[in-house]
């Protein structure tokens, strides 16, 4: 066979055309073969490596392929000679012979055929592997990708393949995918893409047929108790609690209750925003029993007046569109690593410094990485010089975790800085919640969206020092009373417990 082939190289490489188209596929199949078993002995696990194995050498390969044939054609122009005698005159007689089966030039020309048809189908069987896997995707575009690979590292969808929301099933979903996939390789390319990438994305496959595989709707039930910690700026980085009673079901059908109440199957609430951008709302309008909808308009300056270009039917992205790439506030970021004890907040005035350490604005990553460490060390150098060296190893370890959060959440490459991808979960500022939910939406009587706090969760407690103070006795005594009463009386009620 080894015979064969070295008389078949031979014989085509008539000029250099061949003889490129000779090198390019011998040379291609060699380091695919070779760079797969090295894959597979776990040798080399660099995904960087697959780019290469999966689409740069079958791409050479191909073309390899291509230039035999036309270095061929080329030899045929040149001479004037026919194919039959440009073979008789490159090949030993007893290629060309005929004998049973064909002549061996026939049949290694076969066989070689067979072996290249079944060497592509099995490369793009594995390169399609590869593309979904999420390796590939968060480093194939390394520089405009990367804060997507990091943030989706630390999601609670890190080991959710970024194809099942992206892409989702189907053959028209893998190919609408792989020709905005193309795309976004030429913009790459030529430096067409925004920075940072626009939000929302409107090529995500539908919620249901997505998010609905794992999390279905009707069976959310219940309520589900969250408490949040926040700290002070104050030298004890004071801990303050709110704690929420999440109602998390879908509610009583047409009636105004429950978080997941908007996606049930049988409400129906649609909407149009500014510029479809999901920001600011135009109208909102829900199903009625009798099948009707019920409009409210946005009576707020940003939004009267604007044309709907898209109508939007609410799912499971309209409040969760940072379900898995999430970026942090610098303010939450701190709370968090504080509250899991990252971060230690025996150090006086821990919260304040850290948070004007991350805040401002650097001009390169080099920079921040010294500009946080600077801060913080001068400061308790300055004002606790005994502290900074007792504590020495809390202060630096401080300090990597501030850069740590720093690293996550800023990507000058990208043009993102805090607060440049919001969330619409809960109802910081007037975003989340309150983009419908604010007495700006009203209806033809006037009649506002009902932005009541109680419709979604019942409050428990709101920065207070005990993070259940409203199911404490009410002091009659407090100024805020009254409010104590209300919110105790509706968490009694909406969770079942006998009101006292």
């Amino acid at each position: 066979m080894l015979r064969g082939y070295l008389n078949f190289v031979q014989g085509v490489s008539v000029n250099w055309c061949g003889r490129l188209g000779v090198i390019l596929t011998t040379s291609s199949f060699v380091c695919v073969v070779f760079f797969e078993l090295a894959r597979l002995l776990g040798i080399i696990t660099s995904s960087f490596v697959g780019l290469v194995s999966y689409m740069l050498f079958p791409a050479l390969f191909i073309l390899g392929l291509l230039l035999i044939p036309i270095g061929w054609w080329k030899l045929k122009k040149q001479t004037g000679k026919s194919s039959r005698e440009l073979i008789e005159t490159k090949f030993k007689r007893e290629y060309v012979t005929p004998s049973f089966g064909g002549a061996r030039l026939f049949r290694t020309t076969s066989i070689l055929i067979i072996v290249s048809i079944v060497f592509l189908s099995i490369v793009s069987t594995r390169m399609l592997a590869f593309m979904d896997t999420a390796e590939f995707c968060g480093n194939a575009c390394h520089s405009v990708m990367n804060p997507e690979w990091v943030t989706y590292q630390q999601s609670p969808h890190s080991r959710v393949a970024c194809v099942e929301c992206h892409v989702g099933e189907g053959a028209m979903a893998l190919l609408d995918s792989k020709v905005n996939g193309t795309w976004q390789m030429i913009s790459v390319t030529f430096d067409l893409l925004e920075r940072p990438i626009p939000t929302p994305v409107h090529q995500l496959r539908p919620a249901r047929e997505t998010c609905e595989k794992c999390h279905w709707p009707d069976k959310f039930y219940g309520q589900r108790l969250k408490t949040i910690a926040r700290y002070g700026h104050d030298s004890a980085s004071t801990q303050l609690f709110t704690t929420l009673s999440l109602k998390v079901d879908i509610g009583a059908t047409h009636k105004r209750s429950g978080i997941h109440w908007h996606i049930a199957e049988e409400n129906d609430v649609r909407y149009a925003s500014v510029d479809d951008e999901r920001e600011k709302i135009i109208w909102v309008e829900v199903r009625q029993p009798d099948g009707r909808y019920h409009r409210y308009t946005s009576t707020d300056g940003a939004a009267v007046g604007k044309d709907a270009s898209s109508v939007r039917t609410v799912d499971c992205v309209d409040c969760h569109n940072r379900a898995t790439h999430i970026y942090e506030l610098p303010d939450r970021a701190l709370d968090e690593r504080i509250h899991k004890g990252i971060l230690d907040r025996s150090l006086p005035f821990l919260k304040r410094e850290a948070l004007q350490a991350v805040s401002v604005s650097y001009t390169s990553r080099k920079t921040a990485m010294k500009g946080i460490a600077n801060h913080m060390n001068g400061f308790y150098q300055r004002y606790y010089p005994d502290l900074a060296r007792s504590k020495a190893m809390i202060l630096d370890s401080v300090v990597t975790v501030l850069q740590g959060i720093y690293n996550r959440n800023i990507h000058p490459e990208m043009n993102i800085e805090w607060g440049s991808y919001s969330s619409h979960i809960g109802h910081v500022g007037d975003g989340g919640c309150f983009r419908c939910h604010n007495s700006t939406m009203v209806d033809e009587d006037g009649n506002a969206v009902s932005s009541d706090c109680t419709l979604c969760h019942s409050m428990l407690s709101n920065s207070n020092v005990d993070p259940f103070q409203y199911l404490q006795p009410v002091d009659t005594s407090s100024l805020d009373y009254q409010m104590h009463l209300y919110l105790q009386k509706e968490f009694m009620k909406s969770s079942g417990t006998p009101v006292m």
